[in-house]
């Protein structure tokens, strides 16, 4: 797959239900933008199920329509682009979705595009050559996905299974296995739950990200305003590490002039 056009990729793809991977998708792009990155965030999941149907902080015009009964719709969240699929069906599966090139959108340059997998990581997976598990295929750039899980013991063993799916897909060299592993609501490990990761998790735990627990995002989930500080400023340095963000950090008056 040639992902040149995306800039860097970063799928993010929910180890278990409600793991947080909206949140975390709509934080790496608002810390591009932030940053003064041109970021493109992806919002793949079903319309009536999506974490980032309420993200939009301008509803744009600009639509692309790849099927007659799909629209991929095209907004402002802030400085980044928001595509998010518009339907009058009951429901879109995971292997409805638009294949990635379908979502690529006219912008030189385009830095990054974070993918909000959606559709719970367990059926996403279950194929990763076609629709939303198609923005896990392996290809140049590398893209690098981050697996998403909750700081809880049926999260890692959720998120467990979903490796376990993916598994003969890596191995036959189709689809990229999980780069880094983000642990939303926590700054570190609670007690109860080391030990509880499997084989396949394991290998993802020491370079893991920690995202800490936000009393309104964990209310009122993603809106159109851009999320706190200290949200972003959990995800910046794996975006400075990956050559995204300067060592300076987002701009606090590109913030301001948002409000």
């Amino acid at each position: 797959m040639d992902w040149s056009g995306f800039g860097a990729l970063i799928p993010v793809l929910s180890g278990s239900p409600g793991a947080g991977g909206s949140v975390l998708a709509a934080a790496l792009a608002d810390a591009l933008q932030l940053g003064g990155r041109c970021a493109l965030l992806v919002d793949a999941a079903d319309p009536s199920r999506s974490g980032l149907a309420v993200a939009a902080s301008s509803e744009g015009p600009w639509v692309h329509q790849p099927h007659a009964q799909l629209v991929i719709r095209y907004s402002w969240r802030g400085y980044a682009l928001l595509a998010r699929l518009e339907s009058s069906l009951p429901t879109i599966t995971p292997g409805m979705v638009p294949p990635p090139p379908a979502w690529l959108p006219e912008l030189d340059p385009l830095h990054a595009t974070i993918v909000d997998i959606g559709h719970d990581g367990w059926r996403a997976a279950a194929n990763p050559l076609a629709g939303a598990g198609g923005w896990l295929r392996r290809g140049t750039p590398a893209p690098r996905p981050l697996l998403v899980v909750r700081p809880t013991r049926p999260s890692l063993r959720h998120a467990e299974q979903v490796l376990a799916r993916l598994e003969p897909w890596i191995t036959a060299g189709a689809a990229v296995p999980p780069y880094q592993l983000a642990v939303m609501g926590a700054k570190r490990w609670p007690p109860q739950v080391v030990g509880a990761a499997g084989r396949r998790l394991d290998a993802l735990l020491d370079e893991a990200v920690f995202v800490p627990h936000d009393a309104e995002v964990e209310v009122g989930g993603v809106t159109a305003e851009l999320l706190p500080d200290k949200v972003l400023d959990a995800v910046s340095p794996l975006l400075q590490d990956w050559g995204l963000l300067s060592p300076t950090g987002r701009s606090r008056s590109r913030r301001e002039g948002r409000r």
